[in-house]
């Protein structure tokens, strides 16, 4: 290992078309540091389908990874740089937090003209890691690997996993551990607490730096408008309400919404105590540092729309030159973001109980029904809607009523959405279903499934679990009866009922 990370020759193979206009703002934007190297890297895992979107050499980045995607060899073109964010975190406001362990690289533009940040984390200490180290353990990054790239092939927004490096040296958390880099891309990594580290600091010149770098980035359309920075306030509050109400079409639950972990993009972003819902109940929380429940599943809408209110706070000076016409203007966004999400929410879960028809009077009740039922029953929120998906194609309840503890409630239930169905004539062997089945998941990342891949390669360096988990997670919708094991529930003993963040 050497003292400094290497930048390696412009001759290199592995060659990246960075362009890095993050790197190009402001110098309080960011501090400019270098990963630090790490002791024997290994490749565990590349992502050579996202690297051919990205337009990377991909076959010279599998045979050099493992010095790049550690950190300890930089391409040329990469201005590596640790972003500057503060953050509310569980509800306390920290001014100054940052990327204390992960250093963006650097952009490119992929092959849809789309630019997209490289960052690594776990690469070592940075002006923000607040007396950390910097590293990640090889738990956390395997996990971010498997549910950002399962959150992708379910068609929902989210950051993408690139590589997982192991590093041959330990990190040390409650145990010794072994060390791992990850390497994850972004449409970009800026955040409400972005926002939130200037306004904290009154710094409106910056604030503006900003608003105008999030539009030409990410929202173009708003480019001229009159009041820009309201625009953009309502945009981002228009696809966090959109990605929440996706989130709970899937039963996810981020566990550590943040400010600082929500993008301005729209991406699902930082998968630290992150679960997926076995039994329906809202209250559900897995995440070991939400003692209080305050990013539990049905809480979710609530935390966005407070997220949202403070990004309004920090842009009030550029909404409007009158305080009060400021506020007036930023609550109005604020408000409307959860009849957005209501929205979005009632066309994600009629389109997952095959209500495709205009909505109709008795519609709400049937969907409360269906709510209260799974819960009730403590049934599988995946599997119950499988279920139904597959009561469609064929017009039998078996299996719909096999979800459920006690079929009688259910199938009350089932004979009054199938009247609901049947009598506006689609035929529910055919087009219902498939639109179910593109909605309704056969396959999520089941908790006990994703530890037990974990366990496997922390443990005893066997990686078999996790290369089947993601395979069989990268087609959700798919009927795979070779692994239909992956789509079970867990059995008593099995239950994962906290997750750990990792840092």
């Amino acid at each position: 290992m050497t003292e400094a990370t290497r930048r390696l020759p412009d001759e290199a193979k592995a060659r990246v078309a960075f362009d890095n206009s993050y790197a190009r703002l402001p110098q309080n934007f960011f501090a400019r540091v270098e990963p630090t190297p790490v002791a024997a890297p290994q490749l565990v895992k590349f992502n050579r389908a996202l690297g051919l979107e990205l337009g990377l050499d991909v076959d010279a980045l599998e045979r050099d990874g493992a010095e790049i995607f550690s950190g300890n060899g930089l391409l040329p073109g990469s201005e590596p740089v640790a972003m500057a964010y503060a953050g509310h975190q569980f509800g306390q406001f920290v001014p100054q937090l940052g990327d204390g362990r992960a250093i963006l690289l650097g952009e490119v533009i992929d092959r849809q003209g789309q630019r997209r940040d490289i960052q690594l984390k776990g690469a070592g200490p940075t002006p923000y890691s607040r007396r950390g180290d910097g590293r990640a353990a090889l738990g956390p990054v395997l996990r971010e690997y498997i549910v950002s790239e399962a959150m992708h092939a379910l068609g929902i927004p989210t950051t993408r996993a690139l590589a997982a490096v192991t590093t041959g040296q330990p990190v040390y958390r409650e145990t010794m551990l072994p060390g791992a880099v990850f390497t994850r891309v972004a449409a970009s990594h800026v955040r409400v607490g972005t926002f939130q580290f200037f306004a904290a600091r009154g710094d409106t010149e910056n604030t503006r730096i900003l608003v105008d770098y999030v539009i030409d980035r990410h929202y173009p359309e708003l480019k001229g408008l009159e009041r820009p920075a309201l625009a953009l306030l309502d945009a981002v509050a228009e696809r966090q309400a959109a990605l929440i109400a996706r989130w709970l079409g899937v039963g996810f639950i981020h566990g550590v919404m943040n400010t600082d972990n929500m993008t301005i993009s729209g991406e699902t972003i930082d998968f630290g105590p992150c679960a997926f819902m076995d039994t329906y109940d809202p209250r559900t929380v897995y995440s070991s540092i939400d003692q209080m429940g305050r990013y539990a599943y049905g809480n979710q809408p609530l935390i966005g729309q407070w997220n949202i209110a403070r990004l309004a706070e920090t842009l009030l000076p550029l909404i409007h030159d009158t305080p009060d016409e400021a506020v007036n203007l930023a609550n109005d966004a604020v408000t409307r973001f959860m009849d957005r999400f209501q929205d979005n929410w009632r066309r994600t879960i009629r389109t997952k109980l095959g209500l495709t028809e205009a909505e109709e009077d008795g519609d709400t009740d049937l969907i409360r029904a269906y709510l209260a039922l799974l819960s009730e029953q403590k049934a599988d929120f995946t599997n119950a809607f499988r279920g139904l998906t597959g009561a469609a194609a064929d017009g039998t309840p078996d299996r719909f009523l096999s979800a459920f503890a006690e079929p009688g409630a259910a199938l009350a239930w089932f004979e009054a959405w199938q009247a609901r169905t049947i009598a506006r004539g689609t035929d529910a062997g055919s087009a219902r279903a498939e639109i179910m089945r593109s909605v309704n998941p056969a396959f999520i990342p089941r908790n006990h499934q994703v530890e037990r891949a974990l366990a496997a390669a922390i443990e005893h360096g066997d990686y078999s679990l996790f290369e089947a988990l993601n395979d069989v997670l990268s087609r959700p919708y798919d009927v795979q009866p070779a692994f239909a094991s992956y789509g079970e529930p867990p059995k008593a003993g099995e239950e994962v009922l906290q997750t750990f963040c990792g840092t």
